[in-house]
C-alpha cells in the first residue's frame, strides 16, 4: 500500500488500497517535455477546477474524496504539500484512447485543415480561417501514449481498437459533457475551444476519469476577446510556449529555465481560469 504506480508529466499516483491517491505536481509540460521550473499552485489550480466540473456534470466519475483523513497517506508524502492537489479516485481499467471533442478549428486541427482540408478523417468546406467555430462539435479521438505526443487517429481506427459499441459510447458521452461544459463556460464569458476527455471501466460502466476541463486539458478564450482568423489570448500556458518559440531551445533536448515574470504570468492566468468559472477565490495558505 502507498506506492508510487504512475508518474505522468504533471500526476503522480498511489496505491492507497481500495482506492488510488492522484497527486497534481506543480510541474509543467510544452512540446511534450517538462519543463525544469515549476508554477507554484498550478497543481491546486487543476484539482480543484477538476472536482468542480465532476460535482457539476450528471456523469459517472473516478473522484471519490478530496479528503485526506479517509486513508492512509503513503509514508514519504506530507499531508500539508497534498493539501489542494490530491484526489481520491476509484480504480479503473483505463480506455486506451483520448477523446478529444473540438469546438474550433485550432492547433493541430487547424494545421491538418490547412495541408489537407482533413481534420482527423472529417472532411471539412474550403475557406475555413484560424479559429472558426464549428457548426457541431467534432469528436476526434487520439491514442494514448506514455511518452510523446498522442497520435490522432480516425473514428474507424478507434473502433478496431475498442469495438463499435464502446467507441459509440466514448463519442456520445464526450459529446455530451463537452457541450454541457461549453455552455456552462459562456455564462462565465469563456469560450471552451475544445478539451480532451478520459474515460476507464469501472464495475462495468464507462467513467470519466483523469483531469477535466483543465487549462491543461483544454483552451479556454476570453469570449470577450474572441476574433476569428488569428490566434487567440488563453487561459493556460501560452505565456510559456511564447517565451520557448523565443529561446535558441530547439525542443529536442531538456528546456531551459523559465524566468520569473513567465511563471507569475502563466499561474495567474490559470488562477483567472477557475476563478472565472467556480465564482471562488483561490486561496492557500
Amino acid at each position: 500500500m502507498g506506492a508510487l504506480v504512475r508518474q505522468g508529466k504533471v500526476r503522480d499516483v498511489y496505491d492507497v488500497g481500495d482506492a488510488y491517491l492522484m497527486v497534481a505536481s506543480d510541474r509543467i509540460s510544452a512540446f511534450d517535455w517538462v519543463i525544469p521550473t515549476m508554477i507554484p499552485d498550478k497543481g491546486r489550480v487543476l484539482t480543484q477546477i477538476s472536482k468542480f466540473w465532476f460535482e457539476h456534470f450528471g456523469v459517472a466519475h473516478h473522484l471519490i474524496s478530496t479528503d485526506l483523513s479517509s486513508i492512509e497517506l503513503p509514508a514519504e508524502l506530507d499531508a500539508d504539500d497534498l493539501l489542494g492537489r490530491s484526489m481520491i479516485v476509484k480504480k479503473c481499467e483505463v480506455v486506451p484512447i483520448e477523446c478529444v471533442v473540438r469546438g474550433y478549428l485550432v492547433g493541430s486541427g487547424w494545421k491538418d485543415y490547412q495541408n489537407t482540408g482533413v481534420v482527423c478523417g472529417v472532411e471539412l468546406g474550403p475557406g475555413l480561417k484560424n479559429c472558426a467555430k464549428f457548426e457541431r462539435p467534432l469528436f476526434t479521438p487520439a491514442t494514448k501514449e506514455d511518452a510523446g505526443h498522442d497520435e490522432n487517429i480516425s473514428l474507424a481506427r478507434m473502433v478496431e481498437i475498442v469495438g463499435a459499441d464502446v467507441a459509440n459510447e466514448l463519442k456520445e458521452k464526450s459529446i455530451a459533457v463537452y457541450r454541457d461544459a461549453r455552455d456552462f463556460a459562456a455564462t462565465k464569458g469563456i469560450i471552451l475551444a475544445d478539451t480532451k476527455f478520459e474515460w476507464g471501466w469501472h464495475e462495468g460502466q464507462l467513467i470519466l476519469i483523469d483531469e477535466v476541463l483543465t487549462p491543461d486539458s483544454s483552451r479556454f478564450w476570453p469570449a470577450d476577446q474572441y476574433a476569428e482568423g488569428r490566434d487567440q489570448p488563453s487561459f493556460d500556458k501560452q505565456f510559456v510556449r511564447e517565451y520557448l518559440n523565443g529561446t535558441t531551445w530547439d525542443k529536442n533536448c531538456q528546456p531551459p529555465e523559465l524566468p520569473a515574470e513567465v511563471v507569475e504570468k502563466t499561474r495567474a492566468k490559470y488562477i483567472e481560469a477557475f476563478e472565472r468559472l467556480t465564482d471562488s477565490k483561490f486561496a492557500w495558505k
